[in-house]
């Protein structure tokens, strides 16, 4: 809860959450309705949830193939039945599985009609690109090391390329994923905190596109599309939300500034007046309140 409130606060109209760390079925399951319960609690807030394949578990890493038979027989299935996640997601490369081990678990997954993501690990990320482009998955993320041939892949797919500049930052370890790369050749851009305790501890969006201008090269019309619309898309989202339009719910954001461009250009400051979710006002800025002399 205080995560999600402080999402809200800093002008986050509709969130992602993965999976993908208890590596169990008990805890799988438990972590997809604590989502569940945050979306109904939360109301009318979005929270989309995805089951995320990261490793094989403990007692099975030198037996990945039988921890995904496992996934694709039991628990893809299990999660299917009570509706507890829309999306699957693993993690291809490095510490994650083979781009053949991901390559069927995405199509088990396809076919109970999940929506479909891959996070690229360790190293180049032109496995989990091509294999986001063969499956036509909703996104691919971590393409920091992307080469001219997989970024020329991804401009000819509908896979959103998901960038994550809060990661990149607070870890130091490895450069900035180059956006400008990214959008002259044609592919879209989404950006995304990518909250985790250890890697990025923050969920302030609007220093997202500060880090996304400043490290990344977008310019700040970029930034703010690839945070609304785009992420929109990437969710699955787009005919609902993700831009102010006739026939889509009414979140809207107010924010003090006079121009876009001072979002990215005053980094590190909560800039939000007034947080609208589907016509209802969730955070409304409190006034200072002085002393009199």
């Amino acid at each position: 809860m205080r995560a999600l409130e402080d999402a809200v606060r800093h002008g986050t109209t509709a969130i992602e959450a993965r999976s993908g760390f208890p590596l169990s079925e008990a805890g799988e399951i438990k972590t997809l309705r604590v989502h569940a319960a945050l979306e109904k609690r939360c109301a009318p807030l979005p929270v989309i949830s995805t089951l995320l394949c990261a490793r094989a578990a403990p007692g099975f890493e030198d037996r990945a193939d039988g921890y995904l038979d496992w996934a694709r027989s039991h628990l893809l299935p299990l999660v299917k039945r009570r509706k507890l996640a829309g999306f699957a997601a693993i993690r291809c490369g490095g510490d994650g599985f083979s781009a053949e081990q991901a390559h069927a678990y995405l199509s088990a997954a396809r076919q109970m009609r999940f929506g479909l993501r891959v996070e690229a690990s360790g190293g180049s990320p032109s496995a989990a690109i091509n294999l986001a482009a063969e499956l036509n998955a909703s996104s691919v993320d971590n393409v920091a090391e992307a080469s001219e041939e997989d970024l020329a892949r991804l401009a000819q797919s509908a896979v959103i390329a998901t960038l994550l500049p809060g990661a990149e930052f607070h870890l130091g370890t490895r450069p900035f994923a180059s956006a400008r790369r990214l959008i002259e050749q044609g592919a879209a851009v989404a950006l995304a905190s990518g909250y985790h305790p250890v890697t990025c501890p923050s969920l302030n969006m609007q220093m997202i596109t500060a880090l996304a201008c400043a490290g990344m090269h977008m310019t700040p019309a970029e930034a703010i599309a690839a945070a609304t619309i785009n992420a929109a898309h990437a969710l699955g989202l787009a005919a609902r939300i993700g831009s102010l339009e006739a026939g889509k719910r009414a979140d809207l954001l107010i924010l003090s500034v006079s121009d876009y461009r001072e979002i990215p250009y005053r980094f590190g400051v909560n800039l939000v007046d007034l947080v609208m979710v589907q016509g209802e006002i969730l955070v409304r800025r409190s006034e200072v309140k002085w002393q009199a002399n």
